[in-house]
C-alpha cells in the first residue's frame, strides 16, 4: 500500500465538516482537499473507539508489539513520499523531515518495547492473600497535536497511548492535517491496528473542544501553545479528566566567559534557526557574558548571513517559510516592537513573502518583547550579563521552564549553573534542542503541567494504577 496520498488528492472520508485546503507553505499551492469532522463525527468516533478499545487491550502483548514493528518498517519503505509531504506541508527542509521520520521510527520501536514491559508489582500481603498493583489502560485518549513536527509529535503521544492498551481520538492541527493525521491513519491501518482503535478527526478548535468534552475520553494529551493549553486544562478540570500538557518555551542558552565563542555561536545558530525557529525548544534568549558578547554577536551574525532561505522543495536551503501569515505577523511584531524599545538589528529583520531572514538582535533587555515572548521564528535575541548569578536570574525570569543549555570550559561550573535552572531539561555544553524517545520530556511552570512523555514516563501518563487482591478461600467477617 502507498501510504502517502498523491498531491492534489481529495480526501473526504475524514468527516462531515467543511472541506479544508491543505497548502504548500512555500508557494500557497493546494496540496489536497480534506474533509473535516464536526461534533457528530466526534461523538461517533468516541463511541467506536470505546467499543474497540477493550478488544485491543486484550490483544496479547506480542500481537500489539508487532503492529508497532510493522509501522516502523512502513516508514522506511515509504521514506521518500513521507519526506516530500513533510517538506511541503510543514515548510521544513529535507534534513528536518528526515530527522522527524528517524525519531518517528524510534517512537514506534519504543512503543513496541512498552507492550512487553512489566505492568505492575507484587505487594506485601498476609499469608493466603495475593496483593498486586498493576497499570491498566485509561480507555480512550484524546490526542491534540501541533503543526511544527506533526508526524513525530503525534506519535510521541499516540504510540505509547496505543501501546498501553488505549484507543485514541487524534486531532491534527489544521495547518498540517495530512502529515499529522491522514498519514498516521494509513500507517496504522496498513500495520494491522484493528479497526476503530485509532480515529482521526481533522478540524479546527471546535473539534478539539468536542473531544475534550466527550464523556468517553478519559484523558487528553495536548502539545501546543501555553495559551491553548490553559483552555484545555480549564475544560478538563470540571470533568475531573486527566490532561498531559507539553506547552511553549522561552529557552535560555547561556554562554559563560570561558566558553569557546566559535563553538558557542555554532550551537546558538542551530538552536535559534533550526526549522525557522518554529520549535518549542528553540533558544529564545541568548544570555552571553558581557566580556565576550560582542564577539559572540559578530560570529552568530556571520553564521546567520550565510544561511540560505527559500522553498525546501526547490533547492538546498537551510531555512524554509514561516508556517502561516498569522505567525509571520507575530514574528514581525515582536522584532519591530523590540527595535522600537532599543534593540539593535545586527542582521536580518526582513522578509520576502513567507520567508523571514535569520535575525540577530543585540542590546536586548529583559523588558523587551523579544526577551519576554516566545517568538517562534528565526530570531536570536542576545542579552549580556556580568556574573553567573545574573545569568541564572535572567534564565529563570518569566513563567516558562521547558529546556535550557549552559556552555563553559569548566563542566563543573556549567553544571553548577544548570542545577539552579527551573527547566524540564538542561544540557551542559550543548544547545537547547534535543530529543531522545526514551528520555522523559516535559516542562515546568507554564511549559507544562508536571507530566512528561518518553521512557518510563509513558506508563505513568497513559496508564493508571489498579490494586488487586486475591484470596485462596472465601473469608468471613464479624457481621
Amino acid at each position: 500500500m502507498k501510504l502517502a496520498p498523491d498531491f492534489g488528492s481529495t480526501l473526504r472520508e475524514y468527516g462531515n465538516g467543511p472541506t479544508l485546503a491543505v497548502l504548500d507553505k512555500s508557494t500557497g499551492e493546494s496540496l489536497a482537499e480534506l474533509g473535516t469532522a464536526d461534533a457528530t463525527d466526534v461523538a461517533r468516533a468516541a463511541y467506536d473507539a470505546k467499543t474497540a478499545q477493550r478488544g485491543w487491550a486484550d490483544t496479547p502483548a506480542e500481537g500489539r508489539r508487532d503492529v508497532f514493528v510493522r509501522a516502523a518498517e512502513l516508514i522506511t519503505q515509504n521514506h521518500a513520499e513521507l519526506v516530500e509531504w513533510l517538506m511541503r506541508e510543514t515548510g521544513g527542509i529535507r534534513h528536518k523531515a528526515e530527522f522527524e521520520l528517524l525519531k518517528s521510527r524510534e517512537n514506534l520501536l519504543q512503543a513496541a518495547a512498552v507492550t512487553t514491559r512489566p505492568s505492575g508489582e507484587v505487594l506485601p500481603s498476609p499469608v493466603g492473600v495475593l496483593s498486586l498493583a498493576r497499570r491498566v489502560p485509561r480507555g480512550v485518549v484524546g490526542v491534540i497535536t501541533p503543526w511544527n513536527f506533526p508526524f513525530v509529535l503525534a506519535l510521541r503521544m499516540l504510540a505509547p497511548a496505543l501501546a498501553t492498551g488505549n484507543a485514541v481520538l487524534l486531532k491534527p492541527n489544521p495547518l498540517t492535517p495530512v502529515s499529522g493525521g491522514v498519514l498516521l491513519a494509513r500507517l496504522f491501518e496498513e500495520a494491522g491496528l484493528p479497526s476503530g482503535v485509532l480515529q482521526v478527526l481533522p478540524g479546527d478548535a471546535d473539534v478539539g473542544e468536542a473531544i475534550v468534552a466527550d464523556s468517553r475520553t478519559a484523558m487528553i494529551s495536548f502539545t501546543g501553545s501555553t495559551a491553548v493549553g490553559r483552555l484545555v486544562a480549564t475544560a478538563c478540570a470540571p470533568l475531573l479528566k486527566k490532561c498531559v500538557l507539553e506547552l511553549g518555551g522561552n529557552n535560555a542558552f547561556i554562554v559563560l566567559d570561558d566558553a569557546d565563542v566559535d563553538a558557542a555561536a555554532s550551537a546558538g545558530a542551530w538552536a535559534a534557526f533550526m526549522h525557522q525557529g518554529q520549535v518549542c525548544m528553540t533558544a529564545g534568549k541568548h544570555l552571553v557574558h558581557r566580556s565576550i558578547a560582542d564577539a559572540y554577536v559578530e560570529r552568530l551574525a556571520e553564521r546567520a548571513r550565510a544561511l540560505r532561505v527559500g522553498d525546501p522543495a526547490l533547492g538546498d536551503v537551510q531555512l524554509g517559510p514561516i508556517v502561516s501569515p498569522a505567525q509571520l505577523d507575530r514574528v514581525r511584531r515582536i522584532v519591530d516592537d523590540s527595535i522600537e524599545a532599543g534593540a539593535v538589528v545586527v542582521t536580518g529583520g526582513t522578509h520576502d513573502g513567507p520567508f523571514y531572514s535569520p535575525t540577530v538582535l543585540s542590546e536586548v533587555s529583559e523588558l523587551m518583547p523579544a526577551f519576554v515572548e516566545e517568538i517562534f521564528g528565526p530570531v536570536a535575541p542576545v542579552v549580556a550579563f556580568d556574573s553567573d548569578e545574573e545569568a541564572v536570574a535572567l534564565a529563570n525570569l518569566g513563567d516558562y521552564g521547558l529546556t535550557a543549555a549552559v556552555r563553559s570550559a569548566s563542566e563543573t561550573r556549567a553544571a553548577a549553573i544548570a542545577d539552579q535552572l527551573r527547566s524540564g531539561a538542561v544540557h551542559v555544553n550543548d544547545q537547547t534542542i534535543a530529543y531522545d524517545t526514551w528520555a522523559p520530556f516535559g516542562g515546568m511552570g507554564t511549559s507544562g503541567n508536571g507530566d512528561a512523555f518518553g521512557g518510563t514516563a509513558d506508563l505513568e501518563a497513559f496508564a493508571e494504577w489498579q490494586w488487586v487482591t486475591r484470596r485462596a478461600g472465601q473469608t468471613t467477617y464479624p457481621f
